[in-house]
């Protein structure tokens, strides 16, 4: 009896046992049991073409990214507190009151900071990046991808395209590949890589916009107080770029070099929809010059242009809206010395198509001083073959902008009111100002049209119309009557300190 109940008790704990091991196990594993956080597949399988794509963008990014630094400049600005004592410093009687200025108000030299990017074109640390970045730097320091830090001195620079390149000590840095310009498209998918906002290694994507962007004078050294002869043939691109990109890289999804970032179209200082990067083929160009010379010797063609638009064409006899005009040619320039005249558009560089004015500067900043270029001139309703050996000169080919003078005194009013131009005879003392001999004083335009957008402004002496010399206000008059509605004509206008061409439509009323 007592085994019996000995058994019956060994198998109720048992039991038991067996119970709450499973209870502890059912328990266990609702208690354990974690919810499924997210979904176990995509929703959507990618498209392969998006996939391949996607997989261009990471490879060309990883591709470049080492290729492109972060740099930071130093410049001091020396000032002083207080002006010193007025007197002779060598003075023995002033020495007190100097020292005591001197004491009090001493040199103060804050120092400003700034970045940008740059790009590696050599293994051996020269780095390209843009003038503004690094001009009247005192201190540069640049930091790789890899968080190095070094010192980088100044090589040379070139105000005019805003190139720069600096270089620092090492071996084995990663230097870029440079795309071949005649291949790039507008539409063609690129990435901007650089330091926006003090945000090292940054890439944004976007598409080449536009090529061949000149006339924002985005670019703008001053000569002397005025304005001179930089290039601008942009790329424009919608990719982000901001502050602290200039002098970074502009890639194709080959990894190749399109372009270096130079400039952004705003108005709050960051970036709202375009930027703007210096051409490829340009940047080799000027870059290998810096590292061999230390500095860009610029060719020099001598001539003043402008851009032709379909108004221009229809008054020269062009076919197609291209070229560019020749507005002055400079005295003793190779342009004067290969035959080159005034009102000649220029077509052609070896070949190669010029569809505006900033294309032309661009062509002959490629070329070296001493070069030959055969260039095909539009003059008179017909095209001409020209050799031109380009010389050597710090300031070069440039597009001249109008200018407005003084008025002399006005002589009778004539009033051209279908052009919405008024125009006197001319007195000696105009003759004397203007230095010609025969012409129409522009005293006003009311034409707001022809003044904004033609450039036609009041205060000049027209010379010609077309291929005429004018000599009288009844001639002009004349000529211009003779003109049907919509048909162009071409003005040569006299300012103080300049001449320029206007073409000019015969409106409908």
């Amino acid at each position: 009896m007592n085994s019996k109940k000995i058994k019956i008790t060994v198998i109720s704990i048992l039991s038991s046992v067996v119970l709450l091991a499973l209870l502890f196990f059912i328990f266990k594993g609702k208690i354990l049991a974690q919810p499924e956080i997210g979904s176990s597949k995509p929703p959507v399988e990618m498209n392969p073409t998006i996939k391949a794509l996607n997989e261009a963008y990471k490879n060309a990014a990883n591709a470049v990214i080492e290729s492109v630094v972060n740099i930071r400049v130093k410049v001091k600005q020396k000032s002083r507190g207080f002006e010193v004592f007025p007197f002779d410093e060598d003075n023995p009687l002033f020495k007190d009151w100097n020292d005591f200025f001197r004491r009090h108000f001493p040199d103060t030299d804050p120092e400003m900071t700034a970045a940008g990017s740059g790009v590696f074109v050599t293994s051996d640390g020269y780095i390209v990046t843009n003038n503004h970045v690094v001009e009247d730097a005192d201190e540069i320091k640049v930091t790789t991808y890899d968080k190095k830090e070094y010192k980088a001195e100044i090589v040379g620079t070139d105000k005019w395209t805003d190139l720069a390149v600096i270089k620092v000590q090492g071996e084995g840095f990663k230097p870029v590949h440079f795309a071949n310009m005649d291949e790039v498209k507008v539409g063609e998918l690129v990435i901007a890589v650089g330091n926006p906002l003090g945000l090292s290694s940054t890439v944004t994507s976007g598409i080449i916009s536009a090529l061949g962007r000149g006339g924002l004078n985005l670019i703008r050294p001053e000569d002397g107080g005025r304005i001179n002869y930089a290039i601008e043939n942009f790329i424009q691109t919608d990719a982000p770029i901001n502050p602290g990109n200039s002098g970074g890289g502009l890639f194709n999804l080959n990894g190749s070099l399109v372009g270096i970032n130079t400039a952004i179209a705003t108005k709050t200082g960051t970036y709202i929809g375009y930027g703007f990067a210096i051409p490829a083929d340009l940047v080799k160009t000027v870059v290998s010059e810096i590292i061999k010379k230390g500095k860009f010797e610029r060719a020099y063609l001598g001539v003043y242009i402008k851009s032709i638009d379909e108004t221009y064409a229809k008054a020269l006899g062009l076919k197609q809206v291209k070229g560019a005009l020749v507005n002055e040619v400079e005295s003793g320039s190779p342009a004067e010395k290969a035959g080159i005249k005034p009102e000649d558009v220029i077509l052609e560089v070896n070949g190669k198509s010029i569809n505006s004015s900033n294309e032309l500067q661009t062509e002959i900043a490629k070329r070296k001083p001493g070069e030959t270029v055969e260039l095909t001139i539009w003059r008179n309703k017909k095209e001409i073959k020209l050799q031109v050996k380009l010389g050597t000169r710090d300031t070069i080919l440039v597009e001249k902008t109008d200018t407005e003078t003084e008025e002399p005194k006005p002589g009778q009013e004539v009033k051209l009111d279908k052009l919405g131009l008024v125009v006197t005879p001319l007195d000696e003392k105009t003759k004397e100002n203007f230095d010609v001999k025969n012409g129409v004083y522009l005293k006003n335009v009311t034409n707001r049209t022809l003044m904004q957008e033609r450039g036609l402004l009041p205060g000049g002496v027209i010379t010609k119309v077309d291929d005429q010399e004018i000599t009288s206000v009844s001639q002009l008059k004349k000529i211009l009557s003779s003109k049907k509605p919509g048909d162009a004509v071409l003005l040569r206008v006299k300012y103080k300190d300049t001449s320029t061409l206007v073409a000019i439509e015969i409106p409908e009323k």
